[in-house]
């Protein structure tokens, strides 16, 4: 049998960081409401960490697990908003949901955090957005929806089929501050989005 340079000892080490490196990424998964969470994923070839995760609630409805994620983890919604890196929203149904009704939703986040005069400039890409939830149509418990933001504007994928995209950065700075503006979707939402 061949010799091993460093002998056991460097055998031993290799598998025990092998082991702590593998436990490391698996207790970083999260389970919200009984979804499984990812700690990672990519996005346009760049590694994203997730950066916090919540249920949105209706009333006492739970509507869906919202997961951002990062090229690195922030608390700062106004950075996070602000950024032209890669990030993610994705939202993981929990009930069956209409796309009138997750497109209201998203509108309504729009009006509340957006000046009027901005909101007025971004009619086109807002309509877009409508047009391309009428495309998806209903969402059904277990689907899931993602949003890729980055320096362009805003991707939108559905159960991992591309849907469309929004190329306005300033779009895709009013749609994250649905969650993450001042008047936000939920604001215990957004605290868990900023990992708190």
């Amino acid at each position: 049998m061949p010799s091993i340079p460093g002998g056991r000892s460097a055998v031993l080490s290799l598998v025990l960081a092998a082991c702590l490196a593998g436990g490391f990424a698996q207790a970083a998964d999260v389970e919200i409401a009984g979804v499984k969470v990812p700690a990672t994923l990519s996005s346009g070839g760049r590694a994203l960490v997730l950066n916090g995760a919540g249920v949105r609630t209706k009333i006492i409805v739970k509507v869906y697990v919202a997961a951002l994620y990062a090229t690195e983890k922030s608390a700062d919604a106004a950075a996070l908003i602000g950024s032209d890196q890669p990030r993610r929203i994705q939202l993981r149904l929990l009930r069956d949901v209409d796309s009138k009704s997750l497109d209201d939703a998203l509108q309504d986040g729009l009006r509340d955090n957006t000046p009027a005069q901005e909101l007025a400039a971004l009619k086109a890409p807002a309509e877009r957005l409508s047009a391309l939830m009428a495309e998806i149509g209903a969402v059904r418990e277990g689907d899931v929806i993602d949003l890729d933001f980055d320096a362009r504007g805003v991707g939108i994928t559905a159960n991992r089929q591309p849907r469309g995209r929004i190329d306005s950065p300033a779009f895709a700075r009013a749609l994250l501050r649905v969650w993450l503006g001042d008047k936000p979707a939920q604001a215990s939402l957004k605290k868990a989005l900023l990992g708190n």
